[in-house]
């Protein structure tokens, strides 16, 4: 009786067994047609993102909404690998995709629990749910999960599907894969890992966002610890290397993306290129960008435009608080409340917590209370009162206000400058951009004045109308009068125009090479009187200028055309290489994530393939009189550098607008500029000299450093004479050398008439 009721239950149970089985087996067979095919795991493309790089290989720039690194199974770490198996799949090795034990033990655990399935997923499964399934927690899901690691283990290696793993799985912080992860928490390579940072990253896939180390290092800790803990269980790690790697200190690397050198605006220039040839999969397919960029440069550049503009700015005072936001109740709100504030570099948001007549307490985004006291207060001191009039400009509780460390003198009151400026150096051989800053803070500013900018050239733009000029038969030592001029609206194009010096003073005859060494507006204005407008508007069009911003008309001589930064960069380069047009570029080359090159920069190279725009002897002519514009001339600043081979022109605009200096040695050219946005005065005496200047300088000292100074022959069919100053006309009793086309020499002097005031040949010079 006993046997056949134990019989009866048994043949229930099996009966259930089976049914269950047939129903298992229908299930899958309805299910296994709709699982996807694995050609994306036996041909896997993970989303790389578009990463940009300087001439040396550094990154300065990465676009895409996922970071990651793919990195081959033997180059992951034994450690992490170890350390992955311990904190996910211990029997990795061992299943055919679904590790039944596990399985049976969530199933009875969530059973009990009166859950949804959780639980026993082991790597093979997640490879399947990441690259194919959705994550809802529900039974049908989680048999297509089993059915589709059975597929991919029959399909590929345990190595292969763990490798898929470890570049595919999101570990927080935008980082999908362990490399990447590696980057973002600790800063380093995969392979430069510790064991105790490998069980933290090992520890993320079960929850990123809980066992993240930037949000709480405590807890991924204690996650980390248990992975250290089951290592030693497995027995991959002895008692000794658990003991090490439990006490070793972990540093995280805080998620502010860090470049190795501030290049935003050439970084994003490179985007906007390949984003136009490849579309979308310019941020997936890992792209890489070798830029021409050199750190060095780069570097001095950034921090001479930084410097040169925050020089002027606090010539003009401090303007007061930048906002008022208000006090949150709760201290713990503070952080909200600086939120979407962008720090620029070292220029720092600040809230004022509180003010006293002698210190304020500021709040900054990092959580640092900083109190500022003495030197500290002085630039802000007039707004530290209780002045309705000056409204939300008071420094009080709750402004918004900047702060800078001043050296020694440690933190001080600052204030994001309003004036914008623009700096470029390309070579001249190739076009080849060395540095490029398109504002002061690309954060803050987008706009890229060095491409974007079109702006007056002011005097800066007088070298091109003087090369013309020499075409036309001119010479440096041409007398050119600086008299006054009235001129009429057919000769403007506009209104009636009286030209002037910047002095307001008149020299009177003048050669040309001292007309340009002193920026002689009137003088200038002759020579293109005497050219003529429309032939100097088709000659400047050798060097890159683009015809229709350029009126044939006499401002023109003035610079009272368009262009922009880049533009005069490529035009003053045509003087420093010997007369050839060359084109910039910022892009060397393209790889895939292969490192197969796609594209590559095709250039053309001075006295090689470059085409020949002016004669190499103008070139050298030009070059000497601006060499003259620093050495004696509006530019003496620059006589700093200690060095005679560099040459470059000043440029003022009216009222102060726009102030430029244009400069360049053999093998480097360099443009700077400063103005506002939306134009306006920058204020008396803001000229090129004294506000761009600075900004070339700085940057040439540093870029020049290790250049030897050159001393360039003077090419054939150039030849010096001594002349009389005064005259222009050579003289064999002269006491200056000029140089002058062979062809070009000028007449002697007539000494039959030299004592009686302007000769005939001399009045037949003046223009």
């Amino acid at each position: 009786m006993l046997f056949r009721w134990f019989f009866r239950i048994f043949l229930a149970m099996f009966a259930v067994g089976m049914v269950s089985a047939l129903l298992l087996v229908f299930a899958a067979l309805v299910i296994l047609p709709t699982l996807p095919s694995l050609d994306t795991l036996t041909d896997y493309r993970p989303k790389i993102p578009l990463r940009i790089y300087s001439a040396e290989g550094l990154l300065i720039g990465e676009f895409g909404e996922e970071r990651r690194d793919f990195v081959k199974f033997a180059e992951v770490p034994v450690s992490l690998r170890q350390a992955i198996l311990a904190a996910e799949d211990d029997r990795f090795y061992q299943h055919h995709g679904v590790d039944y034990i596990g399985v049976l033990r969530a199933i009875y655990s969530n059973f009990t629990a009166g859950g949804a399935l959780q639980g026993a997923s082991t790597i093979t499964m997640q490879v399947a749910r990441n690259f194919f399934l959705t994550k809802e927690k529900t039974l049908t899901r989680k048999f297509s999960e089993a059915l589709l690691a059975f597929k991919i283990e029959h399909s590929l290696g345990k190595d292969r599907i763990l490798e898929l793993y470890i570049n595919q799985i999101y570990l927080g912080q935008r980082s999908y894969g362990f490399a990447a992860a590696a980057r973002t928490y600790f800063n380093k390579p995969l392979g430069d890992i510790t064991l105790a940072e490998a069980a933290m990253l090992a520890g993320l896939p079960k929850a990123p966002s809980r066992f993240n180390p930037v949000v709480n290092l405590e807890r991924a800790k204690t996650r980390q610890q248990y992975v250290l803990r089951r290592m030693h269980e497995l027995e991959y790690i002895s008692e000794n290397e658990l003991a090490r790697a439990r006490k070793q200190p972990i540093t995280i690397h805080r998620p502010v993306r860090v470049f190795a050198m501030p290049a935003g605006y050439v970084a994003e220039m490179a985007r906007q290129v390949v984003y136009q040839r490849y579309r979308e999969e310019a941020y997936t397919r890992g792209f890489k960008v070798y830029t021409t960029l050199r750190k060095t440069d780069q570097d001095a550049a950034y921090q001479a435009l930084r410097k040169g503009v925050m020089t002027y700015d606090e010539r003009y005072g401090y303007r007061g608080a930048e906002a008022f936001l208000g006090l949150p109740k709760q201290r713990a709100d503070l952080k909200n409340t600086l939120q979407g504030i962008r720090d620029s570099d070292d220029i720092l948001a600040a809230l004022v917590l509180s003010v006293s007549t002698d210190s304020i307490e500021v709040y900054l985004k990092s959580g640092e209370t900083i109190r500022i006291s003495g030197n500290g207060l002085k630039p802000g001191r007039k707004f530290m009162t209780n002045d309705a009039k000056l409204g939300d400009k008071r420094i009080r509780p709750g402004a918004l206000i900047r702060i800078t460390q001043a050296g020694k003198n440690g933190w001080q009151i600052a204030q994001l400058p309003q004036i914008e400026a623009a700096l470029v150096a390309i070579d001249p051989a190739d076009g080849a951009i060395r540095a490029l800053v398109g504002g002061f803070d690309f954060n803050l500013n987008k706009f890229n004045h060095v491409t974007q900018a079109w702006r007056q050239p002011g005097s800066s733009f007088k070298p091109f109308i003087y090369s013309a000029s020499l075409e036309k038969g001119f010479t440096p030592a041409t007398i050119i009068n600086d008299a006054p001029l009235f001129l009429g609206p057919e000769q403007t194009g506009s209104k009636p125009w009286e030209p002037k010096n910047f002095d307001g003073k008149f020299s009177g005859p003048i050669r040309m090479r001292t007309a340009l060494t002193h920026s002689k507006n009137l003088a200038s204005i002759r020579i293109l009187q005497a050219i003529g407008p429309v032939y100097a508007q088709d000659y400047i069009q050798r060097f890159g200028f683009d015809g229709k911003q350029h009126a044939p008309v006499l401002p023109m001589a003035l610079g009272a055309g368009s262009v922009t930064p880049m533009q005069m960069a490529a035009g003053y380069a045509v003087f420093a290489n010997g007369g050839y047009r060359i084109h910039p570029y910022f892009i060397e080359r393209v790889e895939d994530d292969t490192g197969k090159v796609l594209e590559r920069a095709r250039f053309a190279t001075a006295a090689k393939n470059a085409k020949q725009v002016i004669d190499p002897r103008n070139a050298f002519l030009m070059s000497s009189m601006m060499q003259d514009v620093i050495q004696r001339g509006t530019a003496t600043r620059a006589k700093a550098l200690g060095r005679n081979d560099i040459a470059g022109k000043t440029g003022t605009t009216s009222n102060y607008i726009d102030a430029w200096f244009c400069g360049y040695q053999k093998s480097l050219v360099a443009v700077a500029w400063m103005g506002f946005d939306n134009p306006r005065s920058m204020g008396r005496n803001e000229t090129g000299g004294r506000t761009a200047l600075p900004i070339w300088i700085d940057y040439m000292a540093s870029a020049l450093k290790s250049t030897p100074v050159a001393n360039p022959s003077p090419p054939r069919g150039v030849v010096v004479a001594k002349i009389n100053p005064e005259t222009g006309l050579r003289d064999e009793y002269g006491t200056i050398n000029e140089y002058f086309f062979q062809e070009q020499l000028p007449p002697e002097t007539d000494y039959l008439y030299r004592d009686f005031g302007i000769t005939d040949q001399l009045e037949n010079q003046l223009f």
